[in-house]
């Protein structure tokens, strides 16, 4: 039995063949979100809400699992990708004995089969086929993968697979895993298996892992860990930054187009969007903090982890018992002010986004070449972990590129990448803290979203073109004097606090985390790159 919307764009056995699935006898095909969300319902797979989202749970693991993630090592890879703690080795006659029991365990399950794609600009396009067990795992990747026409799909040729199949187990010792779940990616064969985990960022990330090797690698175009919008004159912005540091939030500007809120290619003078959709955080979601995001919690969105509120469907955004990563996964279209294609033209600005909790980094900074690369490296924010006796200190957080768990290849090779583009195109690259002024946290306070977003409009606007600048004593970055709607003694951080020796003392230990963090790269980068650190290099 295949089961499609449309009969004639059923699963050919030709296209069966090729995925390994001719002796599968329940496939269902491109199903729309309806029927997926019918199927999701049949199986016990999740809940509907009061809005009509599909409220599921991804069972063991809430997140992705880092030491269960492998690269398939080969002629292809052996040389190229970048071995360590976060890209695994895994062997590949160990993969292919793998792949074919995971086949085998298809053939008297449902299987749900879908064609999508990533990358939004036609020349970089990658066909995408994803096989299920789940039914809601089907309908993530209808929201999160860009979607073919009718037409499209009449002529589609798979270039890369997906096999996810959370109920299987691998055997440790047997199959070459650490563990039972496992996440997989042959960069020879273009195949991604993942089973034992339910969570479904394994298939978006794996497929954004896909592309940091193989577009940087073979095609010479800047992959990116970044959000990425649009104004009215046609002027494109990136924003970087890890969790907690407001990516989201000050990407969504009402005055201006998003492109996308996580993955982007830069290509020459075109940025793209890898995706379809977005996969945002619904922590303490509320509508007055979020608009778009609270507003598009409906018909065919997934939210995952989350619960109702007693005697209700209605979802508690502030229930944390099962995980702080509560997600929800809707298809880009379902937010207002998008752009269509989500293409743009290359950046004038980009903007790396910190929560400093030390209170040493500026509002807001001008940063050279060099610096940026450094920076972009570095990838770096400071969280707040509760401690014993109720006390809370920072935490210094470094991501290289602000995606680490992703990056196949060096983090330098990234960062030479973006330095080359930023040099060409006459680019101007801002630090913005959205952490602590006056103090780090417990003494400080946070910086006001609002004076968060005149920095960024006025960088937007050219408005800090004449502004006079002076540099940070340490880090070296250019801090403006004087800035529209801002305080101006709030712009250069060492003037916030009531002691400068203080201030001095918190800014040294904080560039000598840096330095620590950037030991590991040192032998791979420029003296350019190197320059573009906290006093301290030869």
């Amino acid at each position: 039995m295949i089961t499609t919307l449309e009969p004639s764009l059923a699963l050919g056995e030709e296209q069966k063949s090729r995925l390994g699935l001719s002796a599968v006898q329940k496939i269902f095909f491109n199903l729309p979100p309806a029927a997926l969300i019918e199927q999701s319902l049949l199986n016990a797979e999740g809940y509907l809400a009061d809005t009509g989202a599909l409220m599921v749970d991804t069972g063991t693991f809430t997140g992705r699992s880092p030491q269960d993630r492998f690269i398939v090592s080969d002629d292809k890879t052996v040389q190229s990708v970048w071995w360590s703690d976060i890209n695994i080795p895994f062997d590949t006659q160990k993969f292919d004995a793998l792949h074919q029991k995971m086949l085998d365990y298809l053939v008297d399950k449902k299987v749900y089969v879908r064609h999508g794609y990533a990358c939004a600009h036609a020349d970089y396009r990658i066909n995408i086929t994803v096989v299920n067990t789940w039914a809601w795992h089907n309908l993530f990747c209808h929201n999160m993968f860009l979607r073919p026409s009718v037409e499209e799909l009449a002529k589609f040729e798979t270039e890369f697979t997906i096999i996810n199949i959370p109920e299987f187990r691998a055997i440790p010792h047997v199959d070459g895993t650490r563990s039972e779940n496992f996440a997989i990616l042959n960069l020879s064969k273009n195949i991604i298996l993942i089973g034992g985990t339910g969570y479904a960022g394994e298939m978006k990330k794996g497929i954004f892992s896909v592309l940091n090797y193989k577009l940087p690698h073979e095609r010479g175009t800047l992959s990116m860990h970044c959000s990425a919008n649009v104004g009215k004159e046609g002027d494109t912005a990136l924003f970087f930054g890890l969790s907690g540091t407001g990516k989201t939030t000050l990407s969504a500007d009402a005055s201006r187009s998003l492109i996308g809120d996580d993955e982007h290619g830069w290509a020459d003078d075109t940025i793209f969007n890898f995706e379809g959709g977005c996969y945002a955080k619904v922590v303490d979601l509320s509508r007055e903090k979020e608009p778009e995001i609270y507003d598009a919690i409906r018909f065919g969105t997934i939210v995952e982890n989350t619960r109702f509120l007693e005697g209700t469907r209605t979802i508690n955004y502030a229930d944390r018992s099962v995980t702080q990563n509560t997600r929800t996964a809707y298809p880009i279209d379902f937010i207002p002010n998008i752009m269509r294609p989500s293409k743009g033209e290359r950046p004038q600005n980009i903007f790396f986004l910190a929560a400093d909790a030390f209170g040493v980094l500026p509002p807001i900074a001008r940063l050279t070449t060099g610096q940026a690369m450094y920076h972009f490296i570095s990838g770096y924010t400071a969280k707040v972990a509760g401690t014993e006796m109720g006390v809370k200190e920072p935490q210094a957080t470094f991501s290289a590129c602000f995606g680490a768990a992703f990056l196949p290849l060096h983090p330098t090779r990234y960062a030479d990448l973006l330095g080359h583009k930023i040099n060409k195109y006459q680019v101007k690259v801002w630090l913005i803290n959205t952490g602590w002024s006056g103090g780090g946290y417990g003494v400080g306070a946070r910086m006001k979203l609002a004076y968060t977003r005149a920095m960024i409009a006025a960088a937007l606007k050219g408005e800090l073109d004449e502004v006079e600048f002076v540099k940070h004593p340490i880090f070296q970055m250019e801090i403006p004097t004087s800035c529209p709607g801002v305080p101006s003694g709030l712009l250069n951080p060492r003037d916030t606090w009531e002691s400068a020796e203080a201030y001095d003392h918190a800014a040294l230990h904080l560039a000598e985390l840096f330095r620590e963090n950037f030991m590991k790269y040192e032998d791979f980068a420029s003296p350019q790159i190197l320059a573009g650190g906290p006093i301290g290099y030869k």
